[in-house]
């Protein structure tokens, strides 16, 4: 069964445990309707044998009346001295009690009544002994089925549960592991190409580039391999967090984004408005980094063809955490992947895996214990906001 068919299964579980308890409920109070029109005939019966007060029908009005009372279907056992058993109605099992086994049988079936409810009569003479009506029986079933069909439905929540999260993990780590892929495939390929540079000759190299030269370009892909690498070692376990100038790492990240802006989205200008006296954060600045680098990588797609403009802001609140808002010019997020927008494959791009900004949802708030939302739905733009406890937050 597919994933997104569970919460069906759960409503269609959910809706047949309330019909059941509704038709057995209704059941009961049409059985003890038909107990209301047993009494009914009781007391007609009995005011015949009142208005008439003949021997014949005094004898037809009782003869009546326990016809009545043997089809109401209470267990009834008459004993007398002795407890000799004498008249029985309405036993879960047959019997004759002219059979001595079977007189006995009887007889140890009053005692098991007598448990329950009380005999009644005078022992010198007669004694009822009697059983729950059936609508009694059958309310005494209701808690064990309503306590069953709950533990049902927790056992089959869990399971879903269960499911859902194992779903999860699998998706966001196949994203990972894509996304991998694609990071390390950039510097891999630049690397294939120097060496190729390399193997030609010098006169045939393109403008002359020296083994120097290429050497400085090797390195700075070597330093990007490390850099991708130590971004997915730490995202793997829990780094130690350490003072941490946001002013410094949305500098070094415009540096890095603005030489390639160019390349990676034309036309898109980039800036920042980070006061230099915000007070640090008790963070992971690799970490750290890359989740902003997300985040306005995110706004870069958006603006890609069209160009724009992105806005980093950082302020101090008055709660001792720093904001940190990134805003675009774009066409912002469609209502349809809002509520998945931090969700392992969610993606308005024809490529790409969608999963830079859950990464950063777990760099933020699985790592630095802080919170990161989408703004409010604007046509003329997306707002992301990252909200980061700071060391002054922290007691530092």
């Amino acid at each position: 069964m597919r994933r997104r068919n569970w919460p069906i299964a759960l409503a269609v579980l959910f809706v047949a445990q309330l019909v059941w308890y509704l038709l057995y409920t209704e059941d009961i109070v049409q059985s003890f309707r038909a107990n209301t029109e047993v009494l009914s005939q009781m007391y007609a019966r009995v005011q015949e044998g009142v208005s008439d007060p003949s021997p014949e029908a005094e004898v037809d009005a009782l003869f009546g009346l326990q016809q009545i009372i043997r089809g109401s279907g209470v267990p009834l056992v008459a004993t007398g001295p002795g407890d000799t058993v004498y008249a029985a109605a309405n036993l879960p099992f047959q019997a004759d009690l002219d059979i001595p086994a079977d007189h006995a049988r009887v007889r140890d079936y009053a005692r098991r009544l007598d448990l329950r409810n009380p005999p009644i009569g005078d022992p010198t003479v007669t004694l009822i002994h009697f059983g729950d009506p059936p609508e009694v029986r059958k309310l005494r079933w209701i808690p064990w089925l309503q306590a069953g069909g709950l533990l049902l439905t927790v056992l089959l929540g869990g399971l879903v549960v269960g499911v859902q999260r194992r779903a999860e993990n699998e998706r966001a780590w196949t994203a990972m592991a894509r996304e991998l892929a694609h990071q390390l495939g950039t510097p891999i390929s630049s690397l294939e190409g120097w060496l190729e540079l390399l193997k030609l000759p010098r006169q045939d190299r393109p403008e002359g580039l020296r083994e120097g030269e290429i050497g400085e370009e090797i390195g700075r892909d070597l330093a990007r391999l490390e850099r991708i690498s130590l971004r997915f070692e730490l995202i793997g376990r829990e780094p130690e967090l350490q003072r941490v100038e946001i002013p410094e790492v949305i500098q070094s990240l415009r540096d890095y984004l603005e030489v390639r802006l160019p390349r990676l989205a034309s036309g898109v200008t980039l800036e920042v408005d980070v006061p230099r006296e915000l007070p640090p954060v008790m963070g992971n600045e690799v970490l750290l980094t890359w989740a902003l680098e997300n985040v306005v990588k995110n706004s870069l797609d958006a603006l890609g063809g069209k160009g724009g403009r992105i806005l980093i802001k950082a302020r101090e609140r008055a709660d001792g955490r720093v904001k940190i808002t990134v805003k675009d010019t774009g066409p912002g997020v469609s209502p349809e992947i809002r509520p998945s927008i931090f969700e392992p494959g969610a993606t308005t791009k024809a490529r790409g895996w969608g999963v830079g900004l859950a990464l950063t949802r777990r760099i933020v708030e699985g790592v630095h214990r802080g919170r990161i939302e989408l703004g409010e739905g604007d046509a003329q733009g997306a707002t992301f906001h990252l909200f980061l406890p700071s060391s002054r937050s922290e007691g530092d």
